[in-house]
């Protein structure tokens, strides 16, 4: 499923690509454009998780530099079986946290320093295990992927605004004109945002309940996430605004709220996320004492702080 996505994405995205350089170059603009396009797939697949931790900042850390945080992640990615990734941490008074990587061989996460300054050992754990079910479903991918080419639209309409309306004539010739050019500026980074919304959200929600599994409580998670919701929307997060088409990789929204954010934002809201995984906590409850009631082993899905 996350393969064919992948490939409908990139496809999607393409396409996209190729009408915008029609639109301000005609034949010959839509030629350099799935030209470039072609070229990006190919440096997304291999390359976007260095270009996004880049912008970022992030620093790779270790045993040796981040022993507490390095360990959760370890024991993590041993319940949710899954190779060790990379972890980084990124210099930033906003509690946040992202995963990257075409697959999950060549996995890293990220968590800000505003997220360890904030959360408790066991929000921490929330936090990354439900990164960790993104580099098992392959979402981080596709979610990384989505990031490199969008920006890249914004950056092809942008220059056609300097070029796309310059041909002589025919089939050199924008079919738009210099009016229509400039809204084109203005539309192409929407109709992108509209792609990247077409797949995000529903990812969240099964991240969510894959992570509350790989961690072992519900609660952990949703406490987190009550956290970083109270205080990312009112923190700056001058990378992401400087990149808004790595929003939808965040645990949560990193941008600043604007008076359309609940239609066009790349989550879901986190007051239902929460309330999914409370509702979760009780069922798994609900099965224990099901359980326990007809002398089965109380075997609970929620686990007491197992990390070392």
């Amino acid at each position: 499923m996350n393969f064919a996505r992948t490939g409908l994405l990139l496809a999607a995205l393409t396409a996209l690509f190729g009408a915008i350089g029609y639109l301000l170059a005609g034949e010959q603009g839509m030629l350099i454009a799935l030209i470039m396009a072609g070229a990006m797939n190919l440096l997304a697949y291999w390359n976007s998780d260095r270009m996004v931790l880049s912008m970022y900042g992030a620093q790779e850390v270790n045993d040796a530099s981040a022993p507490a945080l390095v360990g959760i992640v370890r024991q993590l990615a041993e319940r949710a079986e899954l190779p060790m990734p990379r972890v980084y941490v990124i210099e930033g008074d906003q509690p946040n946290a992202f995963a990257t990587g075409r697959n999950p061989q060549n996995a890293a996460v990220a968590v800000s320093t505003g997220l360890l300054n904030r959360m408790s050992h066991e929000e921490v754990a929330g936090v990354l295990a439900h990164e960790l079910a993104h580099v098992r479903n392959h979402d981080s991918l596709i979610m990384t992927v989505t990031a490199t080419i969008a920006g890249a639209i914004g950056m092809l309409a942008n220059l056609g605004m300097f070029v796309g309306h310059s041909g002589n004539q025919g089939e050199n010739r924008s079919p738009l004109g210099v009016i229509g050019s400039a809204l084109l500026v203005i539309l192409a980074p929407f109709a992108a945002m509209l792609v990247q919304m077409a797949i995000s959200r529903t990812r969240e929600y099964a991240a969510d309940r894959a992570g509350a599994e790989i961690c072992g409580n519900p609660e952990w998670l949703a406490s987190a996430l009550e956290k970083i919701e109270a205080v990312a929307h009112f923190t700056h997060n001058q990378q992401a605004e400087r990149n808004p088409a790595t929003a939808h990789m965040f645990i949560v929204n990193p941008l600043h709220r604007g008076g359309i954010d609940n239609l066009f934002s790349t989550h879901p809201n986190t007051a239902n996320r929460v309330a999914a995984l409370r509702k979760l906590a009780q069922q798994w409850d609900g099965m224990t004492r099901a359980r326990g009631s007809h002398g089965a082993p109380a075997r609970s899905h929620r686990q007491q702080r197992p990390w070392g």
